[in-house]
This record gives structure tokens, C-alpha cells and sequence, in this order.
């Protein structure tokens, strides 16, 4: 896909394109997380034209999660061999197809496959590389970003809920997935716009060759044999999956404060309406509290990535999320007991603040943990992580309810899991990740890098020439060698490796 202009200047813009680029990342995150959530205010008819209980019908919005989370290696591998633009696009086509599909299913099984897995996988190929574009687009600015495309999640929700209760009461479900499925069409338009960001960096193969086409035929044969002319030093072939990250020990401590959130943080979200339902709240009223739950997010999502982006406040962002999980868990742990439609409200307020919070931070802390250049292979393995605690924490509260027909206990087994994740992300980050910054470091640690990171600077790359700029880090994600005409010389070489990134 064509680069959309010129490709001059250093770093990420923190602006121009990327406001574009911004408003999209808002669109495709309000899809991959308020889809799977409102999806659940068809939960009541599918039990009834399917004969089946609660946790099986549960099951649609957990493949759906999980296939968005699970997927996370698998996007990060086309991502890197075929760029953000194609990725996107092939995932928007994917995520209707599976809602239109979904419109004529006779059985769960059926449901399953098409919106579960094919809508599910098409959210994941639109949500990963929209926040890795995100990342190239802002670096001073990228608190602040990241809070507002987070904000797409609960505008969406507020909307996405309501929506699907006026469809299921005019067109009854199959009519409101087919909708939906129409809807969900707006992802390619937001994969459009994902144009690499300004840079030195190689240009992708397709590029060159557009670029080649349309010059004078001995110009282009010029740019072709500059090319292959090139020297053969420092040639490097980029990883498609850099698993090395789980060396880590800021990576692995993320990891596993995300397993733990993930299993309690999106139960009472999808519980929610029927909990509301079962204690007398009319259906209406009812999928408006999901409403309320999105317009406090709305507003604490920007300004927690406002709050986090201060310069005070930015080198502590670890302890401001942890903050933000123990606040989400005492709330569920507070309401467990919730039965009016006032405490409810109570509830979702407090909830929705919280959460925002969460939602605003989450990938803020992982960029600063891990860097720009291993952001894209660490999202997808955290990704794959949580998907397997999404498969754990939903479908297990819904076969609790179905078993004990009592609502109390999973609030309580939400709340006290993503309150150990916050408590479990304070302590690691203060005892272990500060104590190892306090360390002093060893010659063969220079600036307190890792000896992974030390071993491949010391395989792969070459002393930079007096007089030479060190690379910044949106060069170094789009290329793993200074050696950039060389790299470009390998990818016109070999057909099947592509150095685009973006």
C-alpha cells in the first residue's frame, strides 16, 4: 500500500497525521471492546430460540474476547510481514462477514464460529495494529493518545447497547446481527487512513515499485540497480515475532498482573444487564446501565491519559495503574450485594471510573516497559496471555450463576482478583523492577540494557560512522540494521520477506 506522500523528518510526528490516525485507533477500539459487551443484550433470545442456558450463550462473547486477545502473535506476524494498512483492512471484511453470517445461524455451534471466531479474529487484525500505529504517530504526547483512543470504548458501549435493544425489539436478533454486521464495515475505512508515519526509514517493497513505475523507464531501471548495487554489510533479516521481550523481567511482571485483571475485570460488564434484569430492572432500564458505565469512561479515560501524561507523573504510571485495578476490585467487592436500580447506578459510576482507568493506562505501561521496537511482538504475546484468561474468567461466572443462581459470590470472585492484580503490580514494580534500576550497571550492561538486547546489538548491527545520527526508535521498529540500503537490497532479493513494519 502506498505510503500516501513523502517520508521526511525524525521521530514520531506527535501530531499532523496522527490526529487522523487517532480518530481511527478511537473507532476500532469503541468495536474490539464495546462489541463483544453489547452483544449480551441479545443474550435473553438467544437462550430462548436456542433451548440453552446462560453459559452457553456466555460462550459467544468469551470466543469473541478471546479470539481478540488469543490472536495477538498471529497479528503481530502479518503486521510485520505485511504492514498495518492490509492487515486492517483484511480484519474489517472478516469481523461483518462474521455478524452477517451470525444472522443466519440455526445453532450455537454455528454462533460459535461466526460471530465468536470470525468476527472475533477480525476485531484482533483491526486492533493490534492500530495501536501500533498509534505508538509511531506520538511519543511526547502518547499518554495523552492513548487515553483518548481508549475513549472510543465507552462512547461505543453507550451507544452499541441501546442500539442493540432497539434492533432486537424491531427486527428481533437475526435482523440486529446482520445490522451490526454492516456496522462493523467502518473498520475498513479506518484501516485506510493507516498510512506509515513520516520518516527516513526504508520504504516498503510495493512502494518502491509504485514509485519505479511511475518515473521515466531509465530512471526507474537507475533506482533498481542503485539497489541491487548495494553493499552486502550489516544485513539483517528482521523477526517476525521477537519472543526474546519474555526476558524481560518488566514484561514478565506486566504479564502476569494482566493474566490476573483479565479474569475478573470484563465479568461484571457482561453480567451486568442480566444481573439488573433477574432483580426486577425492566429491559429498558436495564441496558442503560451499560450506558451509564460508558459515559463515566468517556470522561475518565482522557483525563487519566491527561493525569498520566504530566511530567510528576509519567515515571510512576506503573503505581497509577495498580492504583486504578485496586480501586476496580474493592468497587465489585463493595456491590456485591447491589439489588436496587440506585446502587446499581452507584455501582456502575464508581465502576465506570475505575475502569476507564484502567482502559487509559494499560498500554501506556507496557510501551514504557518494553519500547517502541519490541512493542508490537510484546502486545501480541501479552494478548495471547490474556485471551486464556478470558476462556477462564467469563464462562465460569456464567455456569456459576446457572449453578448457584446467585449473583453475590462472582462479584466477589471478580473484585478480589483484580484487586490482587493491582496489589501483585505495586509490590513486583517497588521490590523488584526498582531495586534493579538502583543497581548500578556492569560494563557489559551499558545503560542498564539487557544482555538480550546487548547480545543482538552485538550480532546484529555495526559501529554507526563519525558524524552519524543514532536511529530513533520508529527507525528502529522498521528496521533491526543501521544498514539500511543493504536491508533494502535483501527484501528485493527475496520475494518473501518484507521489512515493512508499519
Amino acid at each position: 500500500m502506498g505510503s500516501g506522500g513523502p517520508r521526511p523528518g525524525v521521530g514520531p510526528p506527535d501530531g499532523g497525521w496522527g490526529w487522523v490516525v487517532l480518530g481511527a485507533c478511537f473507532v476500532v477500539t469503541g468495536f474490539a471492546y464495546g462489541f463483544p459487551k453489547a452483544v449480551s443484550v441479545f443474550f435473553r433470545a438467544l437462550m430462548r430460540d436456542f433451548g440453552a442456558g446462560y453459559s452457553d450463550t456466555a460462550w459467544v462473547s468469551s470466543i469473541m474476547l478471546a479470539m481478540l486477545y488469543g490472536t495477538g502473535p498471529v497479528s503481530s506476524i502479518l503486521v510485520t510481514r505485511f504492514g498495518c494498512r492490509p492487515v486492517m483492512l483484511a480484519g474489517g471484511l472478516l469481523a461483518s462477514a462474521g455478524m452477517i453470517l451470525a444472522s443466519f445461524a440455526s445453532r450455537l455451534l454455528e454462533l460459535y464460529l461466526t460471530a465468536g471466531v470470525l468476527t472475533g479474529l477480525g476485531l484482533a487484525l483491526n486492533f493490534q495494529p492500530s495501536l501500533i500505529m498509534l505508538g509511531l504517530y506520538f511519543e511526547r504526547r502518547r499518554p495523552l493518545a492513548n487515553g483518548l483512543a481508549a475513549a472510543g470504548s465507552p462512547v461505543f458501549l453507550s451507544a452499541l447497547s441501546p442500539l442493540g435493544q432497539l434492533l432486537l425489539e424491531r427486527f428481533g436478533w437475526r435482523g440486529g446481527f446482520l445490522l451490526f454486521g454492516g456496522l462493523l464495515l467502518h473498520c475498513c475505512a479506518c484501516g485506510a487512513v493507516m498510512r506509515p508515519p513520516p520518516g527516513p526509514g526504508p520504504r516498503p517493497r510495493a512502494d518502491r515499485e509504485e514509485d519505479c513505475a511511475g518515473e521515466a523507464p531509465g530512471e526507474a531501471d537507475g533506482a533498481r540497480l542503485r539497489l541491487r548495487e548495494a553493499p552486502p554489510r550489516g544485513r539483517a533479516r528482521r523477526r517476525l515475532l521477537d519472543v526474546a521481550v519474555c526476558t524481560d523481567r518488566a514484561f514478565v511482571v506486566y504479564v502476569v498482573t494482566k493474566f490476573l485483571m483479565a479474569l475478573g475485570l470484563f465479568v461484571p460488564a457482561i453480567l451486568l444487564v442480566n444481573y439488573a434484569k433477574d432483580a426486577g430492572v425492566p429491559d429498558a432500564e436495564a441496558a442503560f446501565l451499560l450506558s451509564i458505565v460508558g459515559f463515566v469512561d468517556i470522561v475518565a479515560r482522557p483525563a487519566c491519559g491527561a493525569l498520566a501524561g504530566l511530567a510528576r507523573l509519567r515515571p510512576h504510571v506503573p503505581y497509577l495503574f495498580s492504583l486504578a485495578l485496586l480501586a476496580n476490585g474493592l468497587t465489585d467487592l463493595s456491590s456485591a450485594r447491589a439489588r436496587s436500580y440506585g446502587t446499581l447506578v452507584a455501582f456502575c459510576i464508581a465502576f465506570g471510573l475505575s475502569y476507564g482507568m484502567v482502559g487509559a493506562l494499560q498500554f501506556e505501561v507496557l510501551m514504557a516497559a518494553v519500547g517502541a521496537p519490541r512493542f508490537p511482538s510484546a502486545l501480541g504475546l501479552v494478548l495471547l496471555v490474556e485471551a486464556v484468561a478470558v476462556l477462564i474468567g467469563p464462562p465460569s461466572a456464567g455456569r456459576l450463576v446457572d449453578a448457584l443462581k446467585n449473583y453475590e459470590i462472582i462479584f466477589y470472585l471478580a473484585g478480589s482478583e483484580v484487586a490482587l492484580a493491582g496489589v501483585f503490580m505495586a509490590v513486583a514494580t517497588y521490590c523488584c523492577l526498582r531495586r534493579s534500576r538502583d543497581t548500578p550497571p556492569s560494563p557489559t550492561t551499558e545503560g542498564g540494557a539487557s544482555d538480550t538486547e546487548d547480545a543482538e546489538v552485538e550480532g546484529e548491527s555495526e559501529p554507526l560512522p563519525p558524524g552519524t545520527q543514532e536511529p530513533s526508535s520508529l527507525e528502529a521498529l522498521e528496521v533491526l540494521s543501521p544498514g539500511t540500503g543493504s536491508a533494502e537490497l535483501e527484501a528485493e532479493a527475496d520475494p518473501g520477506l518484507s521489512l515493512e513494519s508499519v
